[in-house]
């Protein structure tokens, strides 16, 4: 009897081991579009019934799963940098499975695999399918358009289309998510009821290039009749456009920021330079003359807007006299937002067959004069504001402070509003009215009205 219940109680640990459905932990690195694509892989993970977290504190997960980043040196040196200390943690027994997705995984797969054997499986940026099936898992089709958002539950991401069609000499965003594929208006418009639903208040709508939306499917350039129609989406009070090419911009989406008071007077437009040397070394098909005049139409029919652009400093070749139109520029057109980048020497993208002849000190100095140039245009705008009231969408509290956001500032890289909650009370994730009483370079105080 003894030995019966013995092997009866191994019997059934066993089997409650094997049956024992896998905790998943999803970690992602890089840009909007992979916090997209880890919330596709959750809701699919969800949908065959997995426990799934996402960047979890806890160490409880069996199976990790790391979507990456492979877009410049310091991400991907992140995205190995993860890697590798799961790696160590799956050889010291604390989880079973690793597997490693996204950008870095799409460029560099084979190297990966000799280097970091450790991992299970790797899968490029659009093998969905086979991840799931790897973890026993299917595709559901009826899933599609249903997202399981891991941003606070009031604002989300939109990604309109995959991959792109331009040839910057760079970027290396082409060889890692493939020629452009829009994604159909009706798809989105079901995507963003579904948002709404769940009480998500602003879409930002996110793409690799936003302008060339609608070519592959409708045969022209069709982002101006998409935003009628995500106008039209009960629950949605803020549209924001996110990396529109300058190269051939299609005016009309102009006259629709105009037209829907949803759509905030925001557009990112990462421009990159504004010599028309090394625009030309850049092969961005615009000039600085074509650019400014694009400016100048913007502000015309969206009095008001706000143009935030990212700038690229270091590119090959880059002289002092280059730099300096650049720093010329910036301090004409006086851009409500700027973020820079330091070049980063890719390979297999036309720009590396260039000798990467500016060094890191040099690429360094010239980002942070740049941004000591920006601060100083971003404190003057914020002092004009210095008595007005705004409408703000209210992200977190943190210390003393409420934080929110105006309708010219996106997440996490834009200017913030705070309040002081000793003060005030608003609740996180609703609007409200504030009257601004201070001003810091990249930060605005004020009180509820």
């Amino acid at each position: 009897m003894n030995n019966y219940l013995c092997i009866s109680k191994i019997h059934t640990e066993l089997k409650t081991k094997t049956l024992r459905k896998d905790k998943v932990n999803v970690i992602t690195l890089g840009c909007s579009k992979n916090t997209v694509d880890s919330e596709n892989l959750i809701t699919q993970l969800k949908g065959n019934d997995f426990e799934v977290t996402h960047e979890a504190k806890e160490d409880d997960a069996n199976v990790i799963i790391i979507n990456t980043c492979g877009f410049i040196d310091l991400a991907k040196q992140e995205s190995v940098d993860t890697i590798l200390q799961y790696a160590d943690v799956k050889k010291e027994g604390g989880i079973d499975k690793l597997y490693v997705t996204g950008c870095l995984s799409e460029r560099y797969k084979n190297d990966l695999e000799q280097e970091i054997p450790e991992v299970d499986a790797y899968f490029g940026t659009l093998e969905l399918p086979g991840l799931l099936a790897k973890l026993n898992a299917d595709y559901k089709h009826e899933l599609v358009g249903e997202r399981v958002t891991t941003t606070p539950q009031h604002f989300a991401y939109l990604k309109i289309s995959e991959g792109c069609n331009r040839t910057c000499a760079f970027c290396a965003i082409p060889l890692m998510r493939g020629k452009h594929i829009s994604k159909s208006i009706e798809d989105l418009v079901k995507e963003a009821s579904n948002l709404a639903r769940m009480g998500v208040k602003e879409i930002m709508l996110i793409a690799q290039e936003l302008t060339y939306y609608g070519l592959d499917l409708y045969k022209k350039r069709a982002l101006p009749e998409l935003l009628d129609e995500l106008s039209k989406v009960d629950g949605i009070e803020w549209i924001r456009l996110h990396y529109a090419y300058p190269s051939k911009f299609p005016l009309g989406i102009f006259d629709s920021i105009a037209k829907h008071p949803t759509i905030c007077n925001y557009l990112d437009m990462p421009l990159q330079h504004a010599s028309n040397t090394v625009l030309e070394r850049m092969r961005r098909q615009i000039t600085k003359e074509e650019t400014s005049e694009l400016i100048r139409v913007a502000r015309e029919k969206v009095p008001g807007i706000a143009i935030r652009t990212t700038l690229l400093v270091g590119f090959p070749g880059e002289t002092e006299e280059e730099f300096q139109e650049l720093c010329d520029f910036i301090k004409e057109q006086r851009f409500e937002r700027v973020g820079v980048f330091q070049y980063s020497h890719e390979e297999d993208t036309p720009g590396h067959v260039l000798e990467d002849d500016v060094s890191p000190e040099l690429k360094a100095e010239r980002a942070n004069k740049l941004m000591r140039i920006q601060e100083e245009i971003s404190l003057e705008k914020n002092q004009e504001k210095i008595g007005q009231t705004l409408k703000v969408l209210f992200d977190r509290k943190e210390g003393e402070y409420f934080i929110g956001r105006t309708e010219f500032d996106s997440p996490e890289v834009d200017n913030e509003v705070l309040v002081l909650a000793e003060n005030n009370y608003v609740r996180i994730g609703d609007f409200a009215m504030i009257e601004i009483k201070d001003a810091e370079e990249f930060d605005l105080y004020g009180d509820v009205v």
